[in-house]
């Protein structure tokens, strides 16, 4: 397992290698100028900026440029955030989107994976069709329509939780309600429809018949024989669904006023902000590509048949 790995992370630079010079270049050659604003900046300050900034130099040249200061862990100043660096702006958002992230995969997977096996083992009956009818329900509302409702009916009608804001000083179970609620009801009714469907098609294999052929209970063959091997394809989903959940929500932090880096890098994005977009471009493929390994590895506790070599 130690080789398997160890290959899988050198192949992963390369890989990030692409994916930095893929996301620098189109950074670059997307119209418009971080320095473009309401009040036209004349061309000698605009000059000025560009010497400063380093981007009256040849395009490759800046991209060598960025990867030089990337290697020594610098990711630059922030061209907008005005006095403070990209690293500076990814730390003090990051914890908040990877709060938020975590409590809604833990509930998406403490809720979803009953709710996708209890289905399956009530295949074609009234509850199953009801967990699928509202895994499509979850699955088809967008979180820009379930985050406002679950604020005013909550926050603004009945007043019992916060609408808004995040205090990680003084993090409670009502700031976070809304927010990981909002965020984890797509997940669940993507894992419950994952669960089910994969737990159906194990209950009908032949070591599944086999177990209950030999007198186990179904309490006994779901825990011991189809629950590990139904887990296997939700194993894969997990990895890049945490990347994307850590990484935040534009829509859920939007709407309850959250400083995570989701939302800094859609306004980094639109006002051309290059630093930051690159800096949480880097981090959330790293996320991938980590959380993807670890499924892998994950694999080999739950089906002995596979092997690492």
């Amino acid at each position: 397992m130690l080789a398997y790995t160890m290959r899988r992370l050198l192949v992963a630079i390369p890989t990030m290698l692409v994916i930095i010079t893929v996301a620098f270049f189109m950074m670059r050659f997307a119209p418009g100028s971080p320095f473009d604003s309401e009040r036209a900046l004349s061309p000698e300050i605009r000059e000025q900026l560009n010497r400063f900034y380093g981007f009256d130099k040849p395009i490759f040249q800046q991209f060598v440029d960025y990867l030089v200061g990337l290697g020594h862990l610098q990711l630059g100043p922030s061209l907008i955030y005005k006095d403070q660096s990209v690293s500076e702006i990814i730390a003090s958002g990051f914890p908040v989107s990877l709060s938020i992230g975590l409590c809604a995969l833990v509930l998406a997977t403490c809720v979803g994976v009953p709710m996708g096996l209890f289905a399956a083992l009530k295949q074609n009956s009234a509850p199953d069709y009801s967990i699928m009818a509202l895994a499509m329900v979850g699955i088809c509302v967008p979180s820009l329509v379930v985050g406002p409702i679950l604020s005013l009916v909550f926050g603004v009608y009945l007043g019992w939780l916060p609408t808004a804001g995040l205090n990680l000083g003084k993090m409670t179970f009502e700031t976070l309600l809304l927010p990981v609620v909002t965020l984890s009801l797509a997940q669940i009714a993507i894992i419950s429809r994952l669960v089910r469907s994969s737990t159906v098609e194990i209950l009908r294999s032949n070591f599944v018949r086999t177990a209950r052929a030999k007198g186990l209970s179904e309490f006994q063959v779901l825990s011991k024989h189809a629950l590990r091997a139904a887990l296997l394809p939700l194993v894969s989903y997990l990895g890049p669904a945490c990347a994307a959940l850590i990484t935040g929500s534009v829509v859920v932090e939007t709407v309850f006023q959250l400083p995570g880096i989701g939302k800094n890098f859609v306004t980094s994005a639109l006002q051309r902000d290059y630093p930051v977009v690159m800096a949480v471009v880097i981090l959330y493929a790293g996320l991938i590509i980590f959380l993807n390994l670890m499924a892998d590895l994950a694999y080999g506790l739950l089906d002995p048949k596979v092997k690492y070599e």
